[in-house]
């Protein structure tokens, strides 16, 4: 039983920030990689922002040099700073938790999705 809440979504005008938050509660015995996805109506869900647990990011290109992830490891937390946006922004995040149980058992979970709009 896990839930990953996430947080901070919203309209913002292209140029504007939003800085998204995902905490992750329950059943795990530690966290792999927390990461964030987003999805347009009838396109694949990408890749926008992962970092692992020793904290090394990686990003799409689309988004590097204007996302920053971050984690708060003592609440299970992962930030994803997004500055710049721009229309093409626009979609439903959704964080990721990459977990482990007690027994070294692999697992993932995802959030409920929070919209972000790009618009003027």
């Amino acid at each position: 039983q896990v839930q990953l809440v996430e947080s901070g979504g919203g309209l913002v005008q292209p140029g504007g920030s939003l800085r998204l938050s995902c905490a992750a509660s329950g059943r795990f015995f530690s966290i792999n990689a927390m990461g964030w996805y987003r999805q347009v109506p009838g396109k694949e869900r990408e890749l926008v922002a992962i970092i692992t647990s020793g904290g090394h990011p990686d990003y799409a290109e689309s988004v590097n040099g204007r996302f920053t992830i971050s984690t708060d490891n003592a609440k299970n937390t992962v930030y994803l700073q997004m500055n710049s946006l721009k229309p093409e922004d626009t979609a439903v995040y959704y964080c990721n938790a990459d977990l482990q149980d007690s027994w070294g058992v692999d697992f993932h979970s995802w959030g409920q999705g929070t919209q972000v709009i790009v618009s003027s």
